[in-house]
């Protein structure tokens, strides 16, 4: 009977010994877990800045935001000079910019590795919140009605026979189709970019469009083949802020990205951007 009591006893010293053993091996793979899961969230600042390089995708031709200009062989636009700005205080070189329709960029961001943020008037909604994280509000903007310059639309009473265009995935989509169910507008047509809503409008192809006012006021102070006019006393309906978006888990880059955004507004920076590609007070946001 007492080698029988022994033999459980050593038995059960045996098996709380495996069972401590086991347990030390999962608090260790629970702590490396930690550390690795800490350690990607600062990797794409540290790896941006280890290439002295930033890479961003932004739509197609957005000749307003963020898009090379063939003359002079440069990045230019109101979102490319703020990021250049920003990149340069953090010590980054270079900027490379990847295309993609606007209404795929937040997937591109969230699918390619080698792209980095995703920036291009991006307006900060709650259902892009769900996808990307986003910067500090850069500034903010509503849509504009733009006409030929010598149509005889004067007024949104007068659209109620016009054909609109309106750029794919951007929020104004849905505004033109609210004006369509409430018989304001006679028809929609989509384009794949602001520019190309434009371009229909200068060349009569469209009665209107329904673009981006930061756009459009970029687009007639760069452009002076644009006959356009944007119609007075209309009073835009969809208000937004314009942010850069960055993956959810690169906290480290966002945090980076609002220090500086913070401190170009307190030294005067992103306005001075604005005014230069055609903003004023109006587009800018107020100190909280």
């Amino acid at each position: 009977m007492r080698r029988i009591l022994r033999k459980l006893l050593i038995l059960i010293v045996i098996i709380n010994f495996i069972a401590m053993i086991l347990e030390g091996a999962t608090s260790i793979d629970k702590s490396k877990t930690t550390t690795i899961n800490n350690q990607t969230e600062k990797d794409t600042l540290e790896e941006i800045k280890r290439k002295g390089e930033i890479t961003i995708v932004s739509p197609l031709n957005d000749i307003t935001y963020f898009y090379l200009d063939t003359k002079t062989n440069k990045i230019t636009g109101i979102d490319a000079d703020i990021i250049s700005e920003i990149a340069k205080r953090l010590g980054i070189n270079k900027v490379e910019m990847k295309e993609s329709p606007f209404s795929d960029l937040l997937e591109r961001l969230n699918t390619d590795s080698s792209i980095d943020i995703s920036a291009g008037g991006i307006y900060i909604t709650p259902k892009r919140e769900e996808l990307v994280s986003f910067t500090e509000p850069l500034y903010k903007g509503s849509e504009a009605i733009v006409v030929p310059t010598f149509s005889k639309i004067n007024f949104k009473s007068d659209l109620k026979n016009a054909i609109i265009g309106v750029e794919k995935g951007t929020v104004f989509v849905t505004l033109a189709e609210k004006w369509k169910k409430d018989n304001l507008i006679k028809d929609i047509v989509i384009y794949e970019t602001s520019a190309d809503v434009l371009n229909a409008v200068n060349r009569n192809k469209i009665d209107a469009g329904i673009v981006d006012s930061v756009i459009v006021k970029y687009s007639l102070l760069k452009d002076k083949n644009l006959f356009l006019r944007m119609i007075k006393d209309y009073t835009p309906e969809v208000y937004g802020t314009v942010g850069i978006a960055i993956r959810k888990n690169d906290t480290t880059l966002l945090h980076a990205f609002n220090e500086k955004i913070n401190e170009m507004k307190a030294d005067g920076t992103i306005y001075a951007i604005l005014v230069n590609n055609g903003l004023d007070k109006a587009n800018m946001i107020s100190d909280k």
